[in-house]
């Protein structure tokens, strides 16, 4: 069976809690990612912050996103699977959690992200329905 070590793309490139909303939304356009794990300065995982936080927790509310910091505007639910984890277990965490984007960690340190591509990538046809049909047919996460 794979694993989430096999799935996932490796080296994830966090971005630190005290950087503004329009640095982290800079680095997704370079990285071309549409979220980057918050890491703290003890380099542990402290959340996740997504394209989509920013346009509506940040701009749409009318907050300014060279004032606001990921830290304080990331999802600090911190979901995230184990790398040796199975692709099942994968697909069910993130369907169970209705997120399109899981860290994957190892020996609590973050080792990279598994997005819905991967799933497409490496889950049986039957699996792959189940999962687009529990996310997408959920309201959006706020």
């Amino acid at each position: 069976m794979t694993t989430a070590r096999e799935m996932m793309n490796s080296g994830a490139t966090c971005v630190d809690a005290t950087m503004t909303l329009a640095e982290a939304a800079q680095m997704m356009r370079d990285l071309q990612v549409g979220s980057l794990p918050i890491c703290g300065d003890d380099n542990r995982l402290h959340g996740i912050i997504t394209d989509r936080d920013i346009v509506v927790r940040c701009i749409a509310d009318g907050h300014d996103p060279n004032e606001i910091t990921a830290g304080q505007l990331g999802d600090e639910r911190l979901i995230w699977i184990d790398s040796e984890a199975d692709a099942t277990e994968v697909a069910q965490m993130m369907s169970d959690n209705k997120i399109r984007r899981l860290p994957v960690m190892t020996d609590n340190q973050l080792v990279g992200m598994i997005s819905e591509a991967d799933l497409a990538r490496h889950l049986a046809d039957t699996e792959l329905t189940e999962f687009v049909q529990a996310v997408y047919a959920a309201p959006p996460n706020n």
